[in-house]
């Protein structure tokens, strides 16, 4: 579990997250959503460890992060899966060298012992015997199934995607939604989703984080998305002449 409470973040005068609480639950994917300057990104990389916050407080399973001694920090952020909006995949190497390489870093295990991982993670993202190509004879969706490999390879407690779904066609972009959610259940994983995919939200959005001006402006599932009154979720969410039929025949339906 993570919790955040009272979070402050920002560079120079310009104050970024102002007073952020929430908390992020193990088996659940959470994803989080706001226009853009609206903080996303910024709670993302406080998250991660990337910045640290001037006020408030992120716990991992009750461990602060900002209290972590360097070996506290090197141990937990092996804990840590992280999916780019990108796929910061390494050009020059094999689907096999990306995947194995947190564990050549973090990790004293065999060849062997890696090789049998980097497999079991490939084989469960749907990319058995790829292991010697290259990033460059992939194509866009199974690139990021590559990224997502490499993320669990070391089992994290935690994964964070950011913009997981960037580039990608409609339908290859619910079969990653879908991966991250089954991987999620599977492992029990604690998922953050910075995300600004609608198709995501109302897919797999089991707790939306809705952030405005460096507020939490709105927060709740995607079943309660559709109900709320909450002006500035309903500008944003349902901007589409589509989203908005949606969710006028579901209030007309209860």
């Amino acid at each position: 579990m993570i919790e955040v409470i009272n979070l402050h973040k920002g560079f120079g005068d310009v104050e970024v997250l102002k007073g952020i609480s929430t908390t992020f639950h193990p088996g659940e994917t959470s994803l989080i959503i706001g226009q853009s300057g609206s903080g996303k990104t910024v709670f993302l990389k406080s998250l991660i460890g990337l910045y640290t916050p001037e006020k408030g407080t992120i716990s991992f399973d009750g461990r602060i992060n900002t209290n972590f001694t360097i070996e506290e920090k090197r141990l937990w952020r092996q804990e840590i899966g992280m999916v780019f909006q990108g796929g910061a995949l390494f050009d020059s190497q094999t689907v096999e060298e990306n995947v194995m390489f947190p564990l050549k870093m973090f990790t004293k295990k065999s060849q062997k012992e890696m090789l049998e991982r980097v497999n079991f993670v490939l084989d469960r993202v749907n990319l058995k015997n790829s292991n010697k190509k290259l990033p460059a004879e992939l194509s866009g969706g199974m690139q990021k199934r590559v990224a997502i490999a490499r993320a669990i390879v070391m089992n994290p407690k935690y994964l964070f995607c950011d913009e997981p779904n960037s580039g990608l066609d409609p339908q290859t972009a619910t079969v990653i939604d879908n991966l991250i959610l089954e991987i999620t259940k599977e492992y029990k994983i604690t998922t953050v989703i910075n995300t600004h995919d609608m198709n995501s939200v109302m897919e797999i959005g089991e707790k939306i984080l809705f952030l405005k001006n460096g507020i939490k402006a709105w927060e709740g599932g995607n079943d309660e998305i559709f109900k709320t009154d909450n002006e500035a979720v309903v500008d944003f969410v349902y901007s589409s002449n589509l989203f908005k039929k949606v969710r006028e025949a579901y209030l007309n339906e209860t």
